[in-house]
């Protein structure tokens, strides 16, 4: 069957890339006609497997691990394409391994969505574990976040080596009593940091109101993050407290730094025998954004950041990530399947913020119930046009002259960054 498969997914692969098809594509005909392609495969790389799941940030930080793995010399596979379906990982292996089906690599780095991530554990299991975060996030399509966390708390009852856990988000944390025999690692915060990214319980939670009671004392973590600048970050582990320069942008891609710090340093080994610190916060220092994750562009010479909101606790934090004023604020909402289909989170988010600039585009689909929300928080709006292809041309035309930035969900993205590419004085920052 080997010898099958692979060249005729390698077929399906390039004509499919030639017709414009989709990127995993592939990997559902090489699913069906050799389910043990992916296990065969990946079990033989040297480090095994490492997955990446959780609510928010699994791209970004899949491509932190990436690139410190990298800086320690080892040779890394992962799905690039950012399609974290199982058929999506098995479209990617197809581009790299040979026509026999080898795959030269050290480790495999594998951003997997958590429902997904089940079904590929249980074919695959993994060697390392990175689990981010549990928070509401298309509820039409996993319900509510307690089954979130059960898909979550499988992953790392499969993992067979080293389970990295936020030890800040209490749904991620409880897995660690579920685990036997697994090597539990966590990263965190410093508590002059807490209230900055709270967890799905805070943000249902009156402010002021005290902790509740009884909660277990935090376990130590192997990284924590100490301090977020504008431009740098510091962490502390082994007992000492680094800073770095930082590319990325967004106080929440500076928190999966820390966890990508820690899956880095458990691969690699985290004494100072084994692995190159040195090397490790130079590659964190150069980590650019993912695509449309908190991306830098300039448009006709002023910067524009796409930002990708899809839940509450995101939006929030993309907000944060921005100074109140000074800026030309779009929100694009779609509520394809991709965006997940119930809407009704953008009520959990605080608008307050961008009262001052107020938004001058609304667009999306769902442009009009955006509009709706923040009225309610008094946020002057502007122009509210459901299709994105007018309503991006209006606004780098009208906003000419000022810094611009795009809160979108991930199908909004993806058509602003179409739009986008078709300007030649687009050019991508970061």
């Amino acid at each position: 069957m080997l010898y099958f498969s692979v060249p005729l997914g390698k077929l399906v692969r390039r004509v499919s890339r030639l017709r414009g098809g989709g990127s995993a594509l592939p990997g559902l005909v090489v699913e069906k006609i050799d389910p043990g392609f992916m296990r065969r495969t990946l079990s033989t790389l040297p480090h095994g497997v490492a997955v990446v799941s959780g609510t928010n940030g699994k791209t970004t930080t899949t491509k932190m691990v990436v690139e410190l793995l990298e800086s320690q010399g080892l040779k890394v596979f992962t799905n690039r394409t950012g399609s974290n379906f199982t058929r999506g990982v098995a479209a990617a292996l197809l581009g790299e391994v040979d026509w026999r089906g080898r795959l030269d690599a050290d480790v495999a780095v594998l951003e997997l969505d958590e429902a997904h991530a089940v079904h590929f554990v249980n074919s695959v299991p993994p060697r390392y574990c990175l689990l981010l975060n549990v928070l509401r996030d298309q509820l039409d399509r996993f319900g509510e976040i307690d089954k979130t966390a059960q898909l979550l708390q499988h992953i790392a009852a499969k993992t067979t080596g080293t389970v990295v856990l936020n030890r800040e988000d209490p749904r991620v944390a409880r897995i660690a009593e579920s685990l036997t025999g697994q090597d539990v690692k966590y990263f965190g915060l410093d508590d002059s940091l807490v209230s900055t990214f709270p967890n799905d319980d805070d943000m249902r939670t009156a402010p002021g109101s005290p902790a509740p009671a009884g909660l277990p004392e935090k376990p130590a973590a192997d990284v924590v993050l100490r301090k977020v600048g504008a431009d740098t970050a510091e962490f502390e582990y082994d007992g000492a407290t680094v800073t770095t320069g930082m590319k990325l942008r967004g106080v929440y891609n500076i928190f999966n730094a820390a966890a990508a710090l820690t899956l880095a340093r458990s691969i690699c080994g985290s004494g100072a025998a084994t692995a190159n610190h040195d090397a490790l916060l130079e590659a964190l220092s150069r980590v650019a954004p993912a695509f449309g994750r908190g991306e830098s562009l300039t448009v006709d010479g002023q910067p524009l950041d796409l930002v990708l909101v899809k839940n509450p606790s995101g939006f929030r934090l993309g907000l944060k990530s921005f100074p109140a004023g000074g800026y030309a604020t779009m929100i694009a909402i779609n509520d394809n399947y991709a965006d997940g289909r119930d809407m009704s989170w953008l009520w959990d988010v605080e608008f307050e913020s961008l009262r001052e600039g107020g938004v001058d585009q609304l667009t999306g689909s769902r442009a009009y119930d955006m509009a709706l929300r923040l009225q309610y928080d008094d946020v002057p709006i502007g122009n509210v046009e459901p299709d994105i292809t007018p309503a991006l041309a209006a606004f780098i035309r009208e906003a000419q002259g000022k810094p611009k930035r795009i809160f979108c969900t991930y199908t909004a993205m993806l058509a602003i960054r179409r739009e986008l590419s078709k300007i030649t004085t687009v050019e991508v920052v970061s």
